[in-house]
C-alpha cells in the first residue's frame, strides 16, 4: 500500500524517475540482539545512544523477558558509491554496542535463550536497491571497530566473511547451543576466557563480562517462533530437529527448542529463504509433528517486521529522493 507521501508526488517526478542517472533508494537494515530485557536503565541508555544518530532510525524493538533478550532493528540509507563520509548505520550501532558494554554485565545475566556475549549478534541485510556487498562492507568495518577500539573478540559470517562462513557454524564451535546452567537456562559469563575459534577481530581471549560479538551480512532472514504447550524439552528438541533442514526437515530452516515459561516451549526458527519456506509452512510442520507427540500448538509469530514494513516505516520517518520512492513503490505496490 502506498503511503500518502508517495501518492502526492507529481507526474513530473514520475517522468524524472525514468532518467538513467536517477538516484535509487539504497537502504540497509541492521538487527542488533542484546542479552538483556529486564534492566530498563540499560535499555534506555542504549536507545539514547542510537538516537544521537537520527539518520539511522530504530524501526522496531522486540523484547522477551523470559529469554532476557532484546532485538533492535535499525535502518538507514547507504551511499550509492564508496565514500569517506561516516556511515550513519555503523556509527549508530557502534554507539549502541558501547552503551551495552558499559551498562550490562554478562556475568549477571540469566535467561532461557542462548547467547555468546552482551551484544550477542549483529546482522546486516540489504533493502530496496542496496547490495549485499555494501552491507558486508559496513559489517566488516563495524567488526574492526569493536575488535580494535573495545578489545572484544568479533567473528564474521555470511558475505562479511571471506569464505562465507555460516552463523550456526560459529555458534556450534563456541558452544552456543549447550545450556550452561540448568537444563534450559544460560547463566553467567563463559566458563573460560580462551576461545576455541580464532576471532576475525579483537583479542584472542574474551572477558566474562562482555563475551564475544558475532557480526554478519546476509540476504533477508525471518525469525518465526511457534509456542507448544509442553515442558517436555527432550520431545520438543526432537521436533525442532525434524523441522530443520539439518535434521532432514524443511529446506533453509534452522530450528531449536527453547523453554518459554513453566509450561511452554517454543520452536524458534530462522527462515533463511522466507520467500520459499515461510512461517505458514513452519507452523504446519510443527503442528503435524506435535500431534504425533500428543501436544497442543499455539499460533506462531514473527519477531520483527517484514522487509516491506521496514522500508515503509523508514520512508515515513525522514526525507528521501522522490524519484527513488516512486520507482521503489511502483515495483512493490
Amino acid at each position: 500500500v502506498l503511503s500518502q507521501r508517495l501518492k502526492s508526488l507529481s507526474l513530473q517526478s514520475v517522468a524524472g524517475s525514468e532518467e538513467k542517472n536517477m538516484s535509487k533508494l539504497m537502504l540497509a537494515c541492521c538487527k542488533v540482539y542484546i542479552s538483556e530485557s529486564r534492566n530498563r536503565v540499560a535499555l534506555e541508555t542504549i536507545e539514547r545512544a542510537a538516537k544521537l544518530f537520527p539518520e539511522a532510525a530504530i524501526i522496531n524493538k522486540f523484547e522477551d523477558e523470559t529469554y532476557n533478550r532484546v532485538g533492535y532493528t535499525l535502518a538507514s540509507k547507504l551511499h550509492p558509491k564508496p565514500s569517506y563520509e561516516p556511515c550513519p548505520l555503523r556509527t549508530a550501532v557502534l554507539a549502541m554496542v558501547k552503551a551495552a558494554f558499559e551498562t550490562i554485565d554478562l556475568e549477571l545475566h540469566c535467561g532461557s535463550h542462548p547467547r555468546l556475549g552482551v551484544v550477542d549478534h549483529i546482522c546486516f541485510h540489504p533493502l530496496a536497491y542496496a547490495s549485499l556487498d555494501q552491507t558486508a562492507g559496513v559489517a566488516k568495518s563495524l567488526a574492526a571497530d569493536i575488535g580494535c577500539r573495545m578489545q572484544v573478540p568479533t567473528f564474521l559470517y555470511g558475505a562479511a566473511h571471506e569464505e562465507g562462513r555460516t552463523l550456526d557454524s560459529i555458534r556450534r564451535e563456541l558452544g552456543y547451543f549447550k545450556p550452561n546452567s540448568s537444563g534450559t537456562q544460560w547463566a553467567g559469563g563463559p566458563r573460560s576466557e580462551s576461545l576455541l575459534l580464532k576471532p576475525d577481530g579483537g583479542p584472542a581471549h574474551m572477558s566474562g563480562e562482555q563475551g564475544v560479538v558475532v557480526i554478519g551480512a546476509t540476504p533477508w532472514v525471518d525469525n518465526y517462533n511457534v509456542p507448544v504447550f509442553s515442558a517436555d524439552i527432550t520431545a520438543l528438541r526432537r521436533i525442532a530437529k525434524r523441522v530443520s533442514e539439518r535434521g532432514g526437515g524443511l529446506p533453509s530452516v534452522q530450528a531449536m527448542a527453547l523453554a518459554h515459561g513453566e509450561d511452554v516451549t517454543e520452536v524458534a526458527c530462522n527462515l533463511l529463504e522466507p520467500s520459499k519456506v515461510g512461517g505458514d509452512k513452519v507452523q504446519q510442520e510443527v503442528e503435524r509433528l506435535a500431534r504425533e507427540e500428543g501436544m497442543v500448538v499455539g499460533k506462531g509469530y514473527f519477531t520483527d517486521l517484514s522487509q516491506e514494513e521496514i522500508v515503509e516505516a523508514f520512508l515515513k520517518l525522514g526525507p528521501c529522493i522522490d524519484s527513488a520512492l516512486l520507482e521503489y513503490s511502483a515495483l512493490h505496490s
